[in-house]
């Protein structure tokens, strides 16, 4: 199980994990978390959001097209990889939400 964590505005909101199998995720806000919701679509609560593809909010930071090829291409990632993909555009994405590994 792979698992990044999801910061807004620079503070840990919580994490997303990926299944053993890569084909269904989740995103849980930390107990103490108290800013802005990561996406509408996931307010702040305490439920575990539950997807069974990668999620539409944080698939919408990924690249497409001509950048994605090459970004692919630069840092060896497989295209079904969409959680790498985010690790590597996640620490400088458009908007407050920013992605780091976890240890």
């Amino acid at each position: 199980m792979r698992h990044v964590s999801i910061l807004m505005h620079g503070i840990p909101a919580g994490v997303l994990e990926e299944s053993d199998d890569g084909c269904s995720y989740s995103f849980r806000y930390h107990p103490e978390y108290a800013g802005p919701p990561v996406s509408l679509t996931m307010p702040v609560e305490t439920q575990i959001f539950e997807f069974d593809r990668f999620p539409p909010f944080f698939d919408g930071l990924l690249p497409e097209g001509s950048m994605l090829e090459a970004m692919l291409q630069q840092v060896k990632l497989d295209a079904g990889d969409y959680l790498g993909q985010l690790l590597v555009m996640g620490r400088d994405p458009v908007g407050a939400v920013t992605v780091e590994a976890m240890e």
